[in-house]
Formats: structure tokens, sequence, C-alpha cells
């Protein structure tokens, strides 16, 4: 009897031992059969996860509502990285800062510019009057827009930039990321045509912005983008003023602005020109529906 009852509290205490949790030092298991993928901001994660499907495991340094351009990353982010096989850049600021420590963190990541090669311009400037600007408008000159992914035909550019890297880092599985590829480039072309479309009947082109994200979007579909700011750096009174004018001129009656920043002055503007703010992200993850929901916002603003 007392053997019995032995065996029993042997198997109660191994049951309740597997039941236990797991120590607070011990990290999550990380899914070894998907590769590990870091990327810049929201939308990168669509772009690979369309092309990566269920291969890719995908961690995002900024997180949606926040402003890359003021980003640092937690300590919590830092350890995912570790594990990270692929890092993608998209040229935000926070990776000049970062990336160097980034790849210090983790030497044995693949670091991926998926900018490189493309047909960049400039920042928005001002618009300034005078000679007393020519230095500061210079060293705006020299500072590049980098929000490409605002325009589909630049994302084709990147998304096959993507494609080649997966298929490089896991070749098992290149046929599976090449059709994925395939597939997304189809929807980005349908998209373009799409967007061609909702925009083909407005009647003005300018449109203005407090921060200056829209440009490559404005280059591809024949509109033009008036800047607030320019190189992180909001207007002096005399640019403000000839923002204004333009904006009366043009009958400009809305002021675009990001809900991640700060909509202060972008109010202080649409006061001023008897108008309205609208809000327009660029960084939210849906980047297909966001690209199409910005497209009908335009329509409705320029038409």
């Amino acid at each position: 009897m007392k053997t019995r009852w032995l065996i029993l509290t042997v198997a109660v205490l191994i049951s309740l031992a597997g039941c236990a949790p797991a120590p607070d030092s011990a990290p999550a298991p990380l899914e070894s059969n998907t590769l590990q993928v870091t990327v810049s901001i929201p939308p990168q994660k669509y772009f690979v996860e369309r092309i990566g499907g269920e291969r890719v495991t995908v961690n995002v340094m900024v997180e949606p509502g926040s402003d890359p351009h003021t980003y640092e990353p937690s300590p919590a982010q830092m350890k995912l990285l570790a594990n990270s096989q692929v890092y993608f850049a998209v040229g935000v600021d926070f990776e000049q800062s970062w990336l160097e420590r980034f790849q210090g963190a983790n030497p044995q990541m693949r670091v991926v510019n998926t900018i490189e090669g493309l047909d960049l311009m400039e920042m928005a400037t001002h618009a300034h009057e005078g000679e007393e600007h020519e230095e500061e408008d210079e060293a705006h000159a020299s500072e590049l827009d980098t929000h490409t992914w605002t325009s589909p035909e630049m994302v084709l550019r990147q998304a096959e930039k993507i494609y080649q890297t997966l298929a490089e880092a896991d070749s098992a599985h290149a046929s599976e990321y090449q059709a994925n590829y395939e597939a997304f480039s189809i929807e980005i072309s349908a998209l373009q045509d799409e967007i061609r479309q909702t925009l083909e009947g407005v009647s003005s082109r300018k449109f203005l912005v407090f921060h200056p994200a829209w440009g490559y979007f404005a280059r591809e579909f024949g509109l033009e983008q008036i800047a607030v700011e320019a190189g992180g750096q909001e207007p002096s009174a005399q640019e403000l003023a000839a923002i204004v004018n333009e904006a009366k001129a043009e009958n400009i009656r809305v002021v675009f602005a990001q809900p991640e920043l700060s909509t202060r002055s972008a109010e202080v503007i649409a006061a001023e020109i008897g108008g309205e703010v609208l809000l327009i992200s660029p960084l939210e993850e849906n980047w297909m529906e966001n690209m199409r929901k910005v497209a009908g916002v335009f329509e409705e603003v320029l038409k």
C-alpha cells in the first residue's frame, strides 16, 4: 500500500513540475523555422510579409503611432534585434545614428539598404525671398527625401530587393518568395492604375502639407507638394507669410498633417487660410489600403 501511494505522489509531482512556468530569465523561444527579419517602419513589415509569407517573422523598430524622426529603440527591441538575420533599412532619420549600433549588437545580421540606387529627390525647402536664406537653402538642398514608400513605383523597386534578399538568405524557399513577389508586383501595378483613375479628374494639382512626406507620391501622380516644414525646421515668420499667400492664391483650404506629429502649427496655418487640418499618415502598416485611402482624400480635397 505504501509503495502504491509513493508512486502516485511521485507522478503528481512530475505532472506539476511539467505545468510550472519557465523562469523569468528564459527568453521566449523563437520560431526557428522562420527567417528573422527586422525593419524600420510599419509599411516595410507589410512589404516583407507579402513577399515572405509564413516563412518570415518580422520585427518593427518604429511602432505604430511613433515618430521615426525622434525614435530610440527600447531594450526589448534591442534584444529582438540580436536574433535578426536580416535588417531592411529605408533611410529614415533614426537609422543614421542607430544602424551602426544595431550592426554592432548583431554582427551576423545582414543589413540591406532598400533605397540604394533609387532616383531620390532633394528634401523640400521653404520658398524664400531675398538672399539672406541662400546658405540655409543650400544646406537643405543637400538633404535627400527618403519617404520613398509613398510611391508605388518606388515600392516596386524595393520589393524586388526584398525578394532577392529573402531568396538568398533562405534559398530552399526561393521559388515561394519569387511567386509572392510576382503576385505583389501585379497588385502594385493595379494600384497605380487605380490611383491614376482616382486623381484623373481633379481640378487642382497643388496640396499643402506640414511635413513633406508625400513628395514621391506627388511626383508619380502629377501633383505638387507645398511643404510647410523643411529639413525638420518650421518656417520663419517671413516664410510662413509666403506659404499662406501662396495657399490663398491657389485657393487651398486644407493643410495635411500627420497623426504621429504635433498639429499645432498646421492648425495655425489652417486658421490663417480659412481652412482645416486633415490627418493622413505615411506610416500605416497596411500600405496598400492606406495608398487607396490617401488617394481618395486627395481626390476629395483637390476636386
